[in-house]
């Protein structure tokens, strides 16, 4: 097998705003070229699909500015600094649903080939409401209780971020048909 590694020469950060951050990588390609890439670089991010005791898989409902949509999306964020992620997934399932559940790590993934984001995929069963969501400026969501064969649908739409993370989870738990 050939050596397709691109060897990393320079990097410099192009942009900074709030957590996220692009920067400017120029690479040496097996071919001898020169090329920039434009990397974000984030750090690693926890997303769950959690489901009750009835099956219903527990969806966030809000506003994402990237596709400037409404979505119904599966629970998640950004793992702190020093944070466990198991302890992540717990914190944003709690805080974007009000619903706690036995939680257990699937795996991880890669967020998409222009990006340092390592996400871990969780599933969370037997879900239960134990408080109000928490409300944020930037985070303004509903929460959505969705029977498991809609959200099949719903995954095969397309219309939510974190798709992966769903057929994952269904997958570990024997969901996915």
């Amino acid at each position: 097998m050939s050596d397709l590694s691109w060897k990393e020469l320079k990097r410099q950060q192009a942009f900074k705003k709030y957590s996220r951050v692009i920067d400017e990588v120029t690479f040496e390609l097996p071919n001898g070229e020169q090329q920039d890439f434009y990397i974000k670089r984030e750090g690693p991010a926890a997303a769950i699909l959690a489901l009750t005791s009835d099956n219903e898989v527990i969806l966030v409902r809000h506003y994402r500015p990237g596709p400037q949509q409404i979505l119904l999306e599966l629970p998640g964020g950004y793992v702190d600094p020093d944070e466990d992620p198991a302890v992540s997934a717990a914190r944003e399932l709690k805080e974007e649903t009000g619903y706690e559940g036995k939680l257990e790590l699937v795996t991880s993934s890669l967020d998409d080939a222009y990006s340092t984001m390592q996400r871990f995929c969780f599933v969370a069963t037997a879900c239960r409401k134990v408080t109000e969501a928490q409300q944020t400026p930037t985070e303004t969501v509903e929460v959505v209780l969705m029977p498991l064969e809609k959200f099949r649908l719903h995954l095969r739409s397309g219309q939510l971020t974190d798709i992966e993370v769903g057929y994952l989870g269904l997958d570990h738990l024997g969901l996915l048909k």
